[in-house]
């Protein structure tokens, strides 16, 4: 795979036809949000195993001005998700209807986004792709059919998600087979012509309180209601030469930051050898450490984020806790969750870096029967305790994974970047920001090379660090020696998340890559 060049617009997705959806609208005089709608809903209709409608989504815009917001759109726990709804249980439960606890906030960004913009484009035009692609199906890719089978045997029982995505006599679709979702089809209709807000005032909503309810879940029409993207402004921090973004906590965007700004303080000169992977493994245990004990939902925390990063005294003082030759023992409490990240960029000089997700691969599991939503599991993490972190309670907003990344260089580039995968989402974002914009590695060949991911992700267990295949065979063993509990785990893998990038340039053109680990493309105009 090479940097894709172009020189009016740019659009990357973890799926090709969404990223060709996307850059369609850019040609058909679309703007980079546009664009990024549009890839969003045809990556709801042709990768419904890692995003939906019916999960969050969380968006960075920069505008050609040079303000960036971030919206997010993470929904609450429903007012019926109390702890008396889990009496008797140790933990939230991964799947099915009590798994299905918070609002989803996905299309609420949308109806923001579209909202605070000047839109060429009517939303039917926005939502062409997607629709005709739920409608009439699209081949499974490989990635997909491997997914489905791995998830079988969990989601046999469960309401919507066994008859959606699995042949009638038992199997999950194979790679080739036709996915076909007419229903969401007709749903992502509706919204077009009742448009967005209707996802959560007006009949559709209706429809989808009706089934959830029916269904066993304590999402009601009221929660739906009540709910509503939020905007703000993002976390940033300095390094030398940009100013990285990332998107405000329940998220892990601090986490995100902190990595790449307590590495760029230890002074490493070289790509992937020791000093680099080392480095950014032993940033990621100090970040992690802040995350676990601070992010979550703005309302139930006093931590000052922006605060930490903007003080140069106290990241050095992070950064001094690092031992360059030796690793610091491992592991704490992993997250985990699957998730797709996109990215656009227009003419105008406005670009988008945006992620969706639905958490695990499928959600929750239920397939809405009258709407064809896969609704959401992303309150399946909460801890079912009276208080403290990540706590439920009635409206509270779950701990995210999720964190679309941005950065504004002194030379006038910008770049949109993320990736999917959980707890190696922070630390996809690093290795392919570090070897791009620290080390002068062409944008392509940043996420092409080999990655690594300390904890779990797609439901591994282990929380080792792990490494794909491709680092210089001595690598492995100073990790080792180091203290790192290193395991190997073969060539390139979706392990190591779908990533991708695009850049504008100062000149007004643009670069963007896809990950060969994905079915993605960057496609530009």
């Amino acid at each position: 795979m090479k940097t894709v060049s172009a020189s009016n617009g740019i659009v990357t997705a973890p799926h090709h036809l969404a990223a060709e959806a996307g850059c369609a609208v850019l040609r058909d005089g679309g703007n980079a949000i546009e664009a990024s709608v549009a890839v969003a809903a045809t990556l709801a209709a042709v990768y419904p195993h890692m995003t939906g409608i019916g999960g969050d989504g969380f968006w960075l815009v920069r505008e050609p001005d040079g303000t960036v917001s971030t919206v997010l759109g993470v929904g609450g726990a429903a007012a019926a998700a109390d702890l008396s709804l889990y009496s008797g249980y140790e933990a939230v439960p991964s799947r099915g209807p009590l798994a299905a606890n918070t609002v989803a906030g996905t299309i609420s960004v949308w109806e923001q986004v579209l909202r605070a913009t000047s839109c060429s484009l009517p939303l039917e035009r926005l939502l062409r792709d997607a629709i005709a692609h739920a409608e009439e199906g699209v081949p499974v890719t490989a990635g997909g059919a491997a997914i489905a089978a791995a998830k079988s045997s969990e989601l046999r029982d469960l309401p919507g998600a066994y008859a959606a995505f699995f042949e009638p006599e038992g199997g999950p679709l194979r790679e080739g087979d036709t996915l076909r979702q007419p229903v969401l089809a007709q749903t992502l209709r509706q919204l077009a012509g009742d448009g967005l807000a209707s996802y959560y005032r007006g009949a559709l909503a209706k429809d989808i309180a009706a089934d959830l309810a029916a269904l066993g879940s304590p999402v009601a029409l009221a929660d739906l209601e009540g709910h509503a993207a939020s905007v703000s402004s993002p976390l940033s921090v300095p390094i030398r030469s940009a100013r990285l973004y990332n998107t405000v906590p329940p998220t892990q965007g601090f986490a995100s930051l902190l990595i790449l700004a307590l590495f760029d303080r230890l002074g490493v000169g070289e790509a992937d050898g020791f000093a680099h992977v080392h480095g950014l493994v032993e940033a990621t245990k100090q970040a992690f450490l802040l995350r676990d004990r601070h992010v979550g939902d703005l309302a139930h925390t006093d931590f000052d984020f922006q605060g930490l990063l903007d003080d140069p005294a106290a990241l050095d003082a992070l950064a001094a806790r690092i031992d360059p030759a030796s690793a610091l023992p491992w592991p704490q409490p992993p997250q985990w969750g699957d998730t797709c990240w996109f990215g656009a960029a227009d003419s105008e000089g406005r670009v988008v870096s945006a992620i969706q997700s639905t958490y695990f691969e499928f959600g929750s599991g239920l397939v809405l029967p009258k709407t064809g939503i896969t609704w959401q599991n992303r309150g399946s993490s909460f801890r079912l305790a009276e208080s403290g972190w990540n706590a439920l309670q009635p409206g509270r907003k779950p701990f995210h994974t999720l964190n679309p990344a941005l950065a504004a260089f002194e030379d006038g580039r910008v770049m949109a970047y993320g990736t999917m995968g959980g707890e190696g989402q922070p630390q996809t974002q690093a290795a392919l920001f570090s070897r791009y914009a620290m080390f002068g590695q062409d944008l392509q060949a940043a996420i092409s090379a080999p990655r690594w991911l300390l904890g779990r992700t797609w439901g591994e267990q282990s929380t080792s660090l792990k490494l794909e295949d491709g680092f210089d065979e001595a690598l492995y063993a100073q990790l080792a020696e180091a203290g790192h509990e290193v395991e190997r785990v073969g060539p390139l893998t979706a392990t190591m998340g779908h990533a991708g990038a695009i850049v504008r340039l100062p000149g007004g053109s643009f670069e963007g890559a896809s990950d060969p680990r994905s079915d993605g493309a960057a496609v530009g105009w």
